[in-house]
């Protein structure tokens, strides 16, 4: 089982803003939508670039590199070339402070 990795806390990630962690090698990103915390895997399914440099558009990322769209919430494609889901990873709010584990693993 993984642990949970500090992020930031509670207010020093903005609404639309986000925070990037490294969790044992993995880049998460970690997005404010309107106050609620979402994690997803800094990687685009297409091919493999980054995705939290895109531009954000309500709840969807879009990877700069050839447009893929990904459900923030979610980590579902929204539009293509990508084809498979990004993944998603659990967020906790533990005595202010935003958590997330990667528990892929578990």
């Amino acid at each position: 089982m993984s642990d949970w990795i500090n992020v930031a806390k509670v207010g020093e990630i903005a609404p639309g803003d986000h925070r990037l962690v490294d969790a044992d090698g993995t880049q998460i990103a970690i997005f404010n939508l309107g106050g609620e915390h979402y994690a997803i895997e800094d990687v685009c399914t297409h091919d493999g670039g980054e995705l939290a440099g895109g531009c954000v558009m309500g709840d969807e990322i879009e990877c700069v590199r050839h447009g893929a769209r990904f459900n923030i919430r979610t980590g579902a494609v929204t539009a293509p070339p990508a084809y498979e889901p990004v993944a998603k990873f659990p967020i906790r709010i533990e005595n202010g402070v935003v958590q997330v584990r990667d528990d892929r693993w578990d």
